[in-house]
């Protein structure tokens, strides 16, 4: 519905944002229409922008909290004039960030997961942001497949969220980790694996990190490991791919 913006200047410029696919993939292009309809009188709106956004967790010493990040805006229109009373469609088509990260598997929200779209109105040197829009980003095949890999390992999901920071390869202002419990082959090996993926026009960069178990004269310690998946391969080619990473982790402790 129609939400009235800058009431406070008196200009009760009215707009709705409508998304025709707000199910998407990294690399698809995001589709909607920006509708608006003048107030009282006529004003000259400086520039309409949508934002993407993503709550991030921020660590500051000992403590965590959660802001928003903004990762990408794309100007729809402006500046011109809108007539008081007027009414406009504006259709957008913005193309979606190969890193943006996954907030919807098989459709359904990903739990830890808030991402959105939002409509800033600049007019009469003030702006106004809407309310955010959800965003559901589905995952990409080979994505699928590797996350598809861990359900047969016998891996259970235990929650995703982002973090701020920039990883080697990526950027992005933060990056998502995928949190699992570890299945029964590598439960003597991992208490939990993370999942971050920083994907590409052509291919994709998985980074595995596991908490290991320590021994009886050894600690626990965190273990990384990194590969690359090129678009087109086969699923089982993938799972290969992500087994060889969770054995090389493994050898590092010298379990293998």
């Amino acid at each position: 519905m129609f939400r009235k913006l800058l009431a406070a200047f008196g200009a009760g410029v009215e707009v709705d944002t409508v998304l025709h696919n707000p199910q998407v993939r990294p690399g698809e292009t995001l589709h909607g229409e920006v509708r608006f309809r003048g107030g009282s009188s006529d004003h000259r709106v400086d520039a309409i922008t949508i934002d993407f956004t993503a709550v991030v967790e921020v660590e500051l010493g000992d403590h965590e909290s959660r802001h928003t990040f903004s990762f990408l805006r794309a100007q729809v229109a402006g500046p011109f004039e809108l007539r008081a009373g007027q009414a406009h469609a504006l259709p957008f088509a913005i193309p979606v960030p190969w890193e943006t990260p996954l907030s919807a598997i098989a459709g359904h929200p990903l739990p830890g997961m808030r991402l959105g779209v939002a409509t800033e109105l600049a007019l009469a040197g003030a702006l106004d942001k809407g309310d955010l829009d959800p965003l559901f980003v589905n995952p990409l095949p080979e994505q699928e497949y590797v996350l598809a890999a861990l359900d047969r390992m016998g891996f259970r999901f235990k929650g995703a969220d982002l973090e701020a920071g920039t990883l080697r390869g990526s950027t992005m202002p933060f990056y998502q980790e995928i949190e699992y419990h570890a299945g029964p082959e590598w439960r003597r090996h991992f208490n939990e694996l993370e999942l971050t993926f920083i994907a590409g026009p052509s291919s994709m960069d998985v980074l595995l990190e596991a908490d290991t178990r320590g021994g009886f004269l050894t600690s626990s310690r965190d273990v990384y490991n990194r590969f690359r998946v090129r678009y087109g391969e086969h699923p089982g080619a993938v799972e290969q791919a992500l087994r060889e990473g969770l054995r090389a982790m493994a050898r590092r402790r010298g379990w293998f």
